[in-house]
């Protein structure tokens, strides 16, 4: 295992319903990264695709023997990534999809277990549920890959940490809201910044944080990927509302130091977890 490594993210502004343009541009993004020594390279989500897809989901979803997922397998035996992608089951679902490919192979896919339909957003009408979250080995130390809603519901984050995962990395559409004037920050923003900095230092890991910039039918992403150490500091950020490419050298001594200050999670009751949701569960029965 490798303790310390190079990330980078790639914030992008991908280009809806245009798979090939998005890919040129995952290339492109690759190539850079592998000038710049970056081991692992994050891409936000449904980069390779663009976001509002509505009816065009089905024309765009990739099946795991796609020539574009063959280009990704060979890329990635330079630069390891994580791909944003709608993914095309045997059995004709689509998920809202994060995979990671290195040395030549998928390694382990995430698919979006919380799809928000609300508002501006209308995912459960188009994708599939995810149905886990589960941490996995790498190179780079035990990884967990939440999409964007994922991390808004605190049971995934408590999921992915008590499975031993020291970096969570999140890919993300995040949009434009509540920006009164060009000096302001957008209320996503302050939200999610404030939400990946108690994360990191709550649970003692590593959150790395790639959101997309562009427009899309008129609704805007802000970007400001970023990376945060476990104690809660930045060490790494993107700029706002423009393309950008950020890279972070990451030491999981971090982890180490923080989990050893603050063993929150060696002293967690599973079992006092799994009783009282079980009886939460269980009301009106």
């Amino acid at each position: 295992m490798n303790t310390h490594f190079k990330i980078g993210i790639a914030q992008l502004s991908p280009r809806l319903g245009d798979v090939a343009a998005n890919l040129a541009l995952y290339e492109q993004a690759i190539a850079r990264a592998k000038n710049e020594n970056v081991e692992l390279l994050i891409f936000p989500e449904l980069s390779l695709t663009g976001y509002h897809l509505r009816d065009m989901v089905a024309t765009v979803a990739l099946r795991q023997d796609a020539p574009e997922f063959t280009r990704l397998k060979a890329l990635s035996k330079s630069v390891s990534c994580v791909a944003g992608l709608v993914e095309e089951s045997a059995d004709f679902c689509f998920y809202n999809s994060a995979v990671y490919l290195s040395q030549g192979d998928i390694q382990h896919i995430h698919r979006k277990v919380y799809l928000p339909t609300y508002g501006m957003f209308d995912e459960q009408r188009y994708f599939a549920r995810g149905d886990r979250v589960r941490a996995f080995d790498t190179p780079y130390g035990r990884v967990a890959t939440l999409v964007c809603e994922d991390m808004w519901h605190p049971s995934t984050v408590y999921i992915a940490a008590l499975d031993q995962a020291l970096t969570l990395i999140c890919p993300s559409s995040s949009p434009l809201r509540g920006i009164a004037d060009q000096r302001q920050q957008d209320e996503n923003a302050r939200y999610w910044e404030a939400m990946n900095r108690a994360y990191a230092e709550t649970f003692g890991v590593f959150v790395i944080y790639a959101n997309r910039v562009g427009f899309e039918d008129g609704v805007g992403f802000w970007g400001g990927s970023e990376v945060i150490d476990p104690f809660g500091q930045c060490i790494a950020k993107g700029g706002y509302y423009e393309e950008d490419f950020v890279t972070a050298d990451i030491s999981l001594e971090a982890v180490r130091r923080k989990r050893v200050a603050a063993p929150l999670l060696r002293d967690e009751n599973i079992d006092l977890t799994i009783n009282e949701l079980l009886r939460i569960r269980g009301r009106g029965e």
